[in-house]
């Protein structure tokens, strides 16, 4: 009972996340006319992904403690990078995909390098690094264009029935077996494939564990034998990856790029509203990537919503700001359960 007692306090946050969640994404559905249907469903995923992997990036330095303000500006690089190189033959178009990540990761990486061996605050160091990502994303793309392949745009932001169908994975159009899970959106597993494949053993690796021990206590990490610097650079390095992850499924949803500066800065901040949402602590060694997925998708429902009442857009930052504060606070709200030291002492 009492280790069931502490998991749940260990998880309050993603379990509120979800809680929220799910309130919110089940009164979209039942007001909307095709609530509940796989369209809406795909829609939907679709219109989440990118906010979620920006999520996700943001959370691997906040658990070290740092805060990673380059995220938006890394997604959009790689949005702009893939609008030049995701078309052509289909080995062409994978090697434009590897491209597209391999930048994301590389970015992360020179944020890494820059925080540990530069020895800055992760907030000045990622600002500017931020800033010189935003100029490549402005040499790529000087205004918005560029192709991305139509078929593969198509099969990636629709169900996984359209995907078969569109390169003939199966014979004569049909699949029975597949009927079953036709519907599934691909977004949405390419995301459960993403935490499965990624940041599952990352997060259950020597590095991951010690990720978290510095963001508990740097000092006593490295009292430990916790390699601090790799386990900092890994962390900047894996959000750059997951950031450029954004970036490329950015590129499949409008076929283009963008070196778009106020959605970069937008997205960024977002990212760390979700990351708190979802229950990872910004002083680092709490929390994690699941939580920031629900976290993220608690954002994107909130204004799902707002297509459902017609609030003004004008209205609709005020909305949000408010609703994202009450979550906040409800996240937050275990931290007064905690008895003042200097009190009990007095």
């Amino acid at each position: 009972m009492n280790e069931l007692r502490i998991r749940l306090g260990q998880n309050l946050g993603l379990l509120l996340a979800v809680l929220l969640f799910l309130t919110f994404y089940l009164v979209y559905n039942s007001l909307h006319p095709r609530g509940f249907s796989a369209t809406v469903l795909v829609q939907n995923a679709n219109e989440s992904f990118v906010i979620v992997a920006v999520a996700m990036a943001q959370t691997v330095p906040v658990l070290t403690g740092g805060l990673d303000l380059s995220v938006g500006a890394i997604m959009t690089l790689v949005n702009c990078v893939a609008s030049v190189v995701v078309n052509g033959s289909p080995l062409q178009m994978l090697g434009g995909i590897v491209l597209c990540l391999a930048v994301g990761t590389l970015a992360g990486l020179v944020n890494g390098l820059v925080v540990v061996v530069g020895r800055l605050q992760p907030i000045i160091a990622t600002l500017a690094t931020g800033a010189i990502y935003i100029g490549l994303a402005l040499f790529i793309r000087p205004s918005p264009g560029g192709n991305v392949d139509d078929d593969l745009s198509w099969a990636l932001t629709n169900d996984l029935g359209e995907l078969f169908a569109t390169y003939g994975l199966f014979e004569d159009g049909e699949a029975p077996w597949l009927a079953p899970i036709a519907w599934l959106p691909v977004p949405l597993l390419v995301m459960v494939a993403v935490v499965l494949l990624v940041w599952l053993p990352f997060r259950n690796s020597v590095t991951g564990r010690g990720v978290y021990a510095i963001g508990s206590a740097e000092g006593a990490a490295y009292m430990s034998g916790v390699r601090i610097a790799r386990c900092k650079i890994a962390a900047y390095t894996l959000g750059g990856f997951f950031a450029g992850l954004g970036g490329l499924y950015l590129a499949l949803q409008t076929s283009s790029g963008n070196a778009d500066v106020p959605q970069a800065a937008q997205y960024t901040l977002n990212s760390i509203a979700a990351v708190v949402i979802g229950g990872t602590s910004l002083m680092g060694g709490t929390g994690g990537v699941v939580g920031s997925i629900f976290g993220a998708l608690v954002i994107r429902a909130i204004a799902f919503n707002f297509r459902i009442f017609e609030i003004e857009p004008i209205m609709q930052p005020l909305f949000e700001g408010l609703v994202l504060l009450a979550a906040v606070s409800i996240g937050a709200a275990r931290v007064f359960r905690v008895k003042n030291r200097l009190e009990l002492l007095g």
